[in-house]
């Protein structure tokens, strides 16, 4: 059985051209980051998952950074900003430095960037609300003028990647466009320099970055089909760092001298999304999402059927924390926001059945409910993703829960591309599971909830979590953009989050803990951030990646540079899958909290 086990990791092995090609020199500082979620593109226009999220920081400059410590605006491309007194016109010096390439950084390469954005529809699919407010962007040498339509409270923390003109313009179509042409061409610590498409993504240090040059020479992202494979991959060797863990993977971490594990507060939420009648961005009705779920009262009753601390203890292992109300995380206490008293929703199934009852939902010989007209059972898929335990485990407590109130659910498995594809564009779902990793500055995932993130008709732009357009909501938007003084914007943002609860388009589940692991014996050191207490992978910022300092000692020098790098992450991957008895490579998945 070995020497067969052996063979099957070999032929898959031989069956992945290319990655020889990216092992280490033995005198290289090599650092080696596993993920279980492959690249939605490479292209930062189009990308929206938290590991291309984490590319783009590592790759591109922005406007401004999270400060390391604080979470606040600080200085990057641009290195000092004014504004008029009436809070309409920004004007940014960008920093005289240089892009890879060795071409000057300029004005006009953010103002290139952020004009394609207002003008392209396809521009807009990653960071499209970043720009809805922008009046008109021009630059003159070093200097970058922003004219706003209406004052911008979140002006400082805007997320676009700033991009080379030289290189961009010359992009036919920006949509179709999946930026695979290395080295890249940047400005931020690393170079793409190497990829092959859910497999890896090799960096190198940027001799050319304002801060100086990382202290290790190699990054390389890894991507495993699977947790299992990724958690070997580590004890093995094979990678020295991966964040996002479930919790039995990181629980599965105990005990191993070499492994460091990292278990602080997160920045995401886990929540349920709901297809209450989606539309395009034109209100045309889209996808097939079924239509009970228009009705509010079938929204408020599914949500009281669900007992969040169950999946707190039993899904998550405990490491995690129910929420009872904001999509955004507790770790940012000013714009966190929980319900209380009678808003507060419990686990109540006596409750959610009376809400249907009165509804007009009856309950047929079965069990399952029907529409109040007869003319359709309530029985409603659950989209989640394909080799993803934690969401079948979710599945099952909400399958349970959701018969006792005479709703049948059935679980309906994707991959990634074909969960983003019908959760954000297509509309083909009734309820999925999702997330969003929160910034600092929490605009951009309440924008993910405007009616303009909606696809157009030809399904081009959006990049909406929910497919909601609601008056109340899109009111409350504008007034938190208005608001400069930061208390008073937190109590507008309170109650968009509240709008949100009670309208319930998305149901909040819980706050996964920030779970990670590395390999003491690999890295010296890494700064999170925040610096106190704060993430390594998936974090809000570049600092901890920049910061990484790889052990030196000859021998591990010897080992990083003999078989390991891409070929045994991969190869970790493959074996562990022909242990579990799949003898075919499978299509990278993602996961529930997957969206940037």
């Amino acid at each position: 059985m070995r020497k067969v086990l052996a063979a099957l990791a070999a032929i898959a092995l031989l069956a992945l051209p290319g990655t020889a090609a990216v092992a280490a020199e033995p005198s290289e500082k090599v650092i080696r980051v596993g993920v279980t979620q492959s690249v939605d593109s490479m292209n930062p226009f189009l990308a929206v998952r938290l590991v291309s999220g984490s590319l783009q920081r590592w790759m591109y400059g922005f406007l401004t950074v999270p400060d390391s410590k604080t979470l606040q605006p600080s200085a990057d491309l641009a290195e000092s900003w004014t504004t008029s007194p009436d809070g309409l016109t920004w004007t940014f010096k960008i920093r005289e430095t240089k892009w890879s390439d060795g071409q000057p950084v300029t004005a006009a390469d953010a103002a290139w960037t952020f004009n394609k954005m207002m003008t392209d529809d396809g521009a807009k699919t990653g960071n499209g609300p970043a720009v809805e407010n922008f009046a008109s962007v021009s630059a003159n040498g070093q200097e970058l003028t922003i004219k706003l339509k209406s004052p911008q409270a979140s002006m400082l923390d805007n997320p676009v990647p700033i991009m080379p003109k030289h290189v961009w313009e010359k992009v036919p179509d920006i949509s179709k466009y999946e930026a695979d042409v290395y080295p890249t061409v940047g400005s931020g610590p690393y170079i793409a320099v190497e990829s092959k498409k859910d497999q890896y993504v090799k960096l190198e240090a940027n001799p050319n970055y304002w801060r100086g040059a990382p202290k290790i020479d190699e990054l390389q992202m890894i991507f495993y089909d699977n947790p299992a494979a990724a958690i070997v991959g580590l004890k093995k060797g094979d990678i020295d760092l991966i964040g996002r863990l479930a919790p039995p993977d990181f629980e599965s971490l105990k005990g191993d001298e070499n492994i460091v594990q990292w278990n602080t507060d997160g920045r995401r939420a886990t929540y349920l999304q709901i297809n209450h009648g989606a539309t395009t961005s034109d209100n045309k009705p889209i996808g097939d999402g079924h239509p009970a779920l228009k009705d509010q009262r079938v929204r408020q009753a599914l949500h009281y059927a669900i007992d969040k601390q169950k999946l707190v203890d039993e899904v998550q292992n405990g490491l995690a924390r129910p929420a009872d109300g904001s999509i955004i995380p507790p770790m940012y206490k000013d714009f966190f926001w929980e319900a209380s008293g009678d808003q507060k929703v419990t686990h109540d199934l006596a409750r959610a059945n009376k809400i249907l009852d009165d509804a007009g939902y009856t309950k047929g010989a079965d069990g399952i409910r029907t529409m109040p007209d007869g003319s359709k059972k309530l029985a409603f898929r659950f989209s989640i993703h394909t080799d993803a335990p934690i969401e079948d485990k979710l599945a099952e407590y909400l399958t349970g829960w959701f018969k006792e109130i005479g709703i049948q659910l059935s679980t309906k498995r994707l991959d990634s591309s074909k969960f983003s594809e019908e959760t954000g564009t297509t509309a083909l779902f009734d309820i999925a599971i999702s997330g969003w990793s929160v910034n600092p500055d929490p605009e951009e995932v309440l924008a993910t909830h405007l009616c303009s993130r909606r696809p157009t008709a030809s399904g081009e732009g959006g990049g909406t979590e929910s497919f909601y357009c609601d008056p109340q909501y899109e009111d409350l938007y504008k007034q938190q953009q208005k608001e400069l003084d930061r208390p008073k914007r937190a109590e507008i943002i309170k109650k968009m989050e509240e709008r949100l609860y009670t309208d319930a388009p998305v149901i909040a589940l819980y706050y996964p803990n920030n779970l990670e692991g590395y390999r003491k014996d690999r890295i010296a050191s890494v700064t999170p951030i925040p610096e106190d207490k704060g993430i390594l992978y998936g974090g809000s910022g570049y600092w901890p990646f920049y910061t990484l300092e790889a052990v030196t000692t000859e021998t591990a020098a010897a080992e990083g540079g003999s078989n390991t790098g891409v070929i045994a992450g991969v190869a970790g991957g493959v074996a562990v899958l022909a242990i579990a008895g799949f003898f075919v490579l499978r299509r990278r998945q993602g996961a529930a909290d997957e969206r940037e």
